[in-house]
């Protein structure tokens, strides 16, 4: 068998040295088939590769494709402008989307990825989460659906799985620079987990930023939650080492300093300096406003759109890596004003 082709029933059939139509029966779970029978056929199919396409038929008989969004947390709206925006966009394009969420857990990821898969869909965009992930990509590639990564990286085959995903290390360093022209001279990174890429990618530029002004950096790594950083901006405050101002790892963390600074009585914009990362929708609005790094998340789901749909109906294959531009949106909390 090519080992570019995806496996069909008639490669089960041979390899399970039985026919094709008894194959058709065990994957319609009839009761006529023998449970041994059975068993020959899974194991068939797992040697092979081969993954039941449940609703390929009736997706060769449409015109509108089924396209498989997969979300590490809906809960963060950072990823929940992202899906609402390309899930728009793909219906423009004639598609219908199913949006999974997988709440940061790999084995949840596997579980729905399968799914979507078995119900045919015809091809997948992954916002991943961390872990034990290669198992779920390896299926994807026995499949042969395009697949692409968004807004992080889990899986190094960017030439089999590409990513789109915004300039965080720019974002950052742009960050970092809007502070010390603000007068800021102890800046601290607030939020994100150790040894992830993400992270690591939007620490890069103010770690870069410090080490050519020859400051010290003040890393606070952590959970990016607003508790997270609500309880950074306590600690900071009472570590008393002269920290004025923090480029977060997100606006959930940034949000979450604006309370803390609140709590201990820094004032925000002028006692102590902050910078978010997104500009998700509810940073404008709150008190005082938050200055952030700009994404356009909602242009990144127009783009993975377009990309998408180019790759499936001109078969135009994304490069292995794109990263869209960034930009800053200056707000109250980073003005001394």
């Amino acid at each position: 068998m090519n080992a570019n082709r995806r496996p069909t029933i008639i490669d089960v059939a041979k390899r399970a040295g039985i026919s094709k139509s008894t194959v058709s029966l065990v994957l319609q779970n009839s009761p006529a088939v023998r449970e041994e029978t059975r068993v020959l056929v899974r194991k068939a199919m797992a040697e092979i590769g081969y993954v039941y396409n449940r609703a390929a038929a009736n997706l060769r008989m449409s015109n509108a494709g089924l396209i498989g969004l997969v979300i590490n947390d809906l809960r963060n709206p950072f990823f929940t402008e992202f899906a609402t925006s390309l899930q728009m966009a793909l219906a423009e394009r004639g598609y219908s989307t199913v949006i999974a969420n997988t709440d940061e857990s790999p084995q949840l990821q596997d579980q729905v990825v399968g799914s979507m898969i078995e119900h045919g869909v015809s091809a997948l965009i992954i916002c991943p989460a961390y872990g034990e992930t290669a198992a779920t990509f390896d299926a994807i590639a026995r499949g042969g659906i395009p697949t692409m990564q968004m807004l992080r990286r889990v899986d190094e085959r960017l030439d089999r799985f590409p990513l789109i995903a915004p300039d965080y290390v720019t974002g950052s360093r742009e960050a970092t620079q809007h502070l010390l022209a603000a007068g800021a001279r102890r800046i601290a990174f607030v939020g994100g987990l150790d040894g992830r890429a993400v992270t690591e990618e939007r620490k890069a530029g103010y770690l870069g930023v410090l080490a050519h002004m020859g400051l010290e950096p003040i890393i606070m790594t952590g959970k990016a939650s607003r508790e997270f950083g609500r309880s950074a901006a306590r600690k900071l405050f009472s570590d008393s080492a002269g920290v004025d101002a923090a480029v977060c790892f997100n606006d959930l963390v940034a949000l979450g300093m604006v309370s803390g600074c609140h709590e201990v009585g820094w004032r925000v914009g002028r006692d102590f300096l902050i910078m978010g990362f997104d500009d998700i929708e509810e940073v404008a609005q709150s008190y005082p406003s938050l200055s952030s790094v700009r994404c356009d998340i909602a242009g990144i789901g127009v783009q993975a759109a377009r990309t998408i749909v180019d790759w499936l109906e001109n078969h135009i294959a994304p490069p292995p890596e794109t990263r869209t531009p960034v930009s800053l949106s200056i707000r109250q909390s980073s003005g001394r004003g």
